[in-house]
């Protein structure tokens, strides 16, 4: 459907410099693929979609889609993008139009059809995306995730035979990320040609049949799902999809600034999407720091999500122990258990760690 070969993306700065952002791209896409692309943010992502569409005219190299060059000079751009759907993290919808007329407004202005057709289908649409009670309501009254499903619902519309999806959970409050990522699975059941700029990894893995690593403007690596997070081929990609993410506290006595802590690991519980662990990660430091481990300031403590495994952890650690700091008569360990997957004690060279697996 889609070959791309030696793509480049060169922007001039306004001091005259240049920053060259994808630099030698070169891929084939075939119909019914998902594609997620994955990689640290400024790595030439978003750009390569915009280049697909040429809302951002690449520098070099050609595009060939439906057998013909879309860089070809006199190419009818509008005919490509009646084919090729875009999704945006912005939502971009009209406010002043209601949600069915978001969603009929291109069908019926560029493909010219009949609006009671257009409603139709529309309509049904919105069943699709879950939102056919919101038809006559306006944009403003939805939340994020509402109006991105009908940004999804708007881009069907137009009947398209690829859709991009430019980081579509990234503008939306971690509760409803869930929402649009259901829509995304559904449609790439159906075999809906897709690539999806994301920093999901979870459902990059479930929902793909192909990982694109991007890298300081390249593809790093193209393989399956399976292949990228189980068995990376290069470091740099070995190091991003095995990342940790982690907040670190230092208590150093009973009066340490416990609120202060509820507070972080609340908001890195709704950052990673893990909300539901809030309540036993507050408990659990709190039987930990002022019962199970009283007598064993100063402590470090840590608070840690794998993206990929989505094993959340808990950590604490006490310099200069050679045995572990609880003991087994302790009246609130059986309170602690109750509370975690797993305790791991384990001596490091530094001490002794407590590890509580969430």
């Amino acid at each position: 459907m889609i070959t791309v070969s030696h793509l480049s993306k060169t922007y001039r700065n306004p001091d005259g410099s240049t920053l060259k952002v994808l630099k030698d791209i070169n891929c084939e896409i075939q119909p019914g693929e998902v594609i997620s692309l994955i990689g640290p943010s400024g790595t030439g992502k978003s750009t390569l979609l915009r280049c697909l569409n040429l809302l951002d005219p690449p520098t070099g190299g050609s595009i060939v889609f439906d057998g013909e060059n879309i860089l070809k000079k006199g190419y009818p751009v509008h005919k490509m993008r009646q084919k090729m759907g875009m999704v945006f993290q912005s939502f971009n919808l009209f406010d002043h139009m209601t949600v069915l007329e978001n969603v009929i407004y291109a069908p019926c202005i560029i493909r010219k059809e009949e609006v009671e057709k257009a409603r139709e289908e529309g309509m049904a649409l919105l069943r699709k995306v879950g939102l056919a009670e919101k038809a006559d309501v306006y944009p403003d009254s939805l939340s994020g995730g509402q109006k991105q499903r009908v940004a999804i619902a708007r881009c069907l519309a137009m009947k398209p035979e690829v859709i991009l999806f430019d980081e579509p959970t990234s503008a939306l409050d971690p509760t409803m990320v869930g929402e649009v990522l259901s829509v995304i699975r559904q449609l790439a059941k159906e075999g809906m040609t897709m690539l999806i700029v994301t920093h999901e990894m979870k459902f990059a893995r479930d929902v793909s049949t192909r990982i694109f690593f991007m890298y300081d403007g390249y593809i790093h690596e193209d393989g399956t799902p399976q292949q990228i997070f189980e068995a990376p081929r290069r470091s740099a990609t070995k190091a991003f999809v095995q990342r940790i993410r982690k907040e670190v506290f230092e208590v150093h006595d009973r009066d340490f600034d416990f609120l202060a802590m509820e507070s972080t690991i609340k908001s890195f519980c709704i950052k990673y999407n893990i909300a539901h662990k809030i309540k036993p990660a507050l408990q659990l430091c709190k039987l930990m720091i002022r019962n199970v481990m009283r007598d064993h300031f100063p402590m470090t403590v840590r608070i840690t999500h794998s993206e990929l495994s989505e094993v959340t952890a808990l950590d604490f650690m006490v310099e200069g122990l050679e045995t572990s700091p609880i003991q087994a008569e302790n009246p609130f360990l059986d309170e602690v258990r109750s509370l975690c997957q797993e305790i791991v004690e384990e001596p490091t060279s530094r001490g002794f760690r407590v590890k509580l697996l969430l």
